[in-house]
């Protein structure tokens, strides 16, 4: 037993979660190690393992391989894809080597079979927890020196950017141009980063920003310039040679430059400035804009031509209002990062300021998030953000406005019984009174069932029980 954990505040005690449907092992495991030092939390679903994943840090997963209904490996492919370097350890009565080996194969940092030794489990769980300690000092490092580790991650669990996820994994080997449409602010560059990293291409990643500069320095820019008397230069597309070229904002490249980059995709081949001789070049282009290019086709703005040619697999960025369950999970993320680069002691989310973000309808999308929630940490004082940072540096005006009320009183929103009206059985009265309390939650939390249970004081199973019983669709409260 670790003494240093038995005694180190609850805060800093490594979070242990397990997932099994068996509760009087879940009760067995969570005994023995909090008995050495660890924090637990335990859960009987995929569902309520997200959750935890959703706003909490974990340090390590214990999970059964069969759940009641559900494949465990199903979730520990999905903690692959959210929570990088987690480790799983798969426990099972059905411990063969072909599971084992898929498990592994999956990601799986240990195995273990039902029945199984303390000993065994404890060292495991030890060196699971060292390791991941250490990935993270080194993160956090990275962080320190300017290596952000996450600028070719989509971060959150909302089924939106979840889709996105997908199709990036789909489409990510392949050689097909990527068309990236959204606002600005919604991570269309990470996800192009995204797209780079998850593809065989050995060459670099390189962005041309196709609204910054006039044709002719753009055209230059891209293709390279040989002339007289110059020392001429590489361009952009040599650059990216056996890479991925990203062309920003392609919606705002002048006429001049459409055409070539047209040819330049058609013939896999470009023609520097002040030249004639055609180069041939190795290279993945992803197009990105916040433009609505069929109808720039229409006035005449953007070659319809060209637009085939980039439009080949498009992938459509959502706003952040159409994913507010994210939100926590992105604030806390810029938090840690601002702290980091500030040197800001452990700051936090009030309830209230993490109410107020969800409530913002965030006009400038993730970016904007990021930049409020670094201005307001460098506001607090003591360590907590609270509303009136957030309004210190929340953009006001013109239609941008921040919705955030007071909660409602009680008597408003949950029903009463009058003076001298007949009296319900106490039953239907409880029942009545439920349901009015989940839709009230569910209201001021905009649907976020994380957020909700919390306010309840819930765990995430019971809550989406209580949910199922009174037919209490979360959706439904989504903005």
């Amino acid at each position: 037993m670790d003494d240093n954990l038995i005694t180190a505040p609850e805060k800093h005690r490594p979070h242990i979660v397990v997932i099994d449907d068996e509760e009087d092992l879940c009760e067995l495991i969570t005994i023995r190690l909090e008995h050495n030092g660890y924090r637990v939390s335990s859960e009987r679903s995929i569902r309520g393992a997200l959750e935890i994943l959703e706003r909490e840090v974990v340090d390590a997963m214990l999970l059964d391989l069969r759940l009641d209904g559900e494949n465990g490996l199903d979730l520990l492919v999905e903690v692959q894809k959210r929570v990088l370097d987690l480790p799983v350890i798969i426990l099972t009565a059905h411990g063969t080597i072909e599971t084992a080996v898929q498990a592994m194969k999956s990601g799986a940092y240990g195995f273990l079979t039902k029945p199984f030794d303390d000993h065994e489990l404890l060292e495991k769980i030890a060196h699971a927890c060292e390791h991941v300690r250490l990935r993270r000092e080194v993160a956090g490092l990275r962080r320190l020196v300017g290596d952000e580790g996450s600028s070719d991650r989509l971060l959150g669990t909302s089924a939106a950017i979840s889709g996105v996820r997908d199709v990036i994994t789909r489409v990510a080997a392949s050689e097909a141009t990527v068309l990236i449409t959204g606002e600005s602010g919604t991570g269309k560059e990470v996800a192009a980063r995204s797209l780079h990293a998850l593809s065989q291409r050995k060459g670099a990643f390189v962005v041309a920003n196709c609204g910054a500069l006039p044709a002719e320095l753009l055209e230059s820019e891209l293709f390279g310039e040989r002339r007289a008397n110059s020392a001429g230069k590489e361009g952009l597309f040599a650059a990216a040679d056996k890479g991925t070229l990203l062309l920003d904002e392609v919606g705002d490249a002048p006429p001049d430059v459409q055409i070539k980059l047209l040819r330049a995709l058609q013939e896999r081949s470009y023609t520097p400035v002040g030249t004639t001789d055609a180069r041939p070049v190795d290279v993945r282009l992803i197009a990105t804009t916040n433009r609505d290019l069929r109808a720039d086709i229409q006035a005449g703005r953007f070659r319809e031509d060209l637009f085939y040619r980039l439009h080949v697999v498009p992938l459509a960025m959502p706003p952040l209002r159409d994913r507010p369950e994210d939100i926590p999970l992105l604030a806390e993320l810029f938090l840690t990062r601002a702290a980091a680069q500030h040197k800001l002691s452990s700051p936090h989310l009030s309830h209230e300021a993490l109410r107020l973000l969800m409530a913002h309808p965030w006009p400038g999308n993730v970016r904007e998030l990021a930049n409020v929630v670094e201005g307001a940490a460098l506001l607090s004082t003591d360590g907590v953000l609270r509303p009136a940072h957030v309004l210190a540096v929340l953009p006001r005006g013109g239609d941008d406005k921040v919705v955030f009320t007071a909660p409602e009183p009680a008597s408003q929103t949950l029903p009463t019984v009058e003076p001298d009206a007949p009296l319900p059985p106490m039953r239907e009265a409880r029942e009545k009174f439920d349901r009015a309390y989940l839709e009230a939650l569910l209201k001021r939390s905009g649907g976020n069932v994380s957020a909700a249970a919390r306010t309840a004081g819930r765990n995430r199973t019971d809550f989406y029980e209580l949910l199922h019983r009174y037919a209490l669709n979360p959706a439904d409260f989504r903005a």
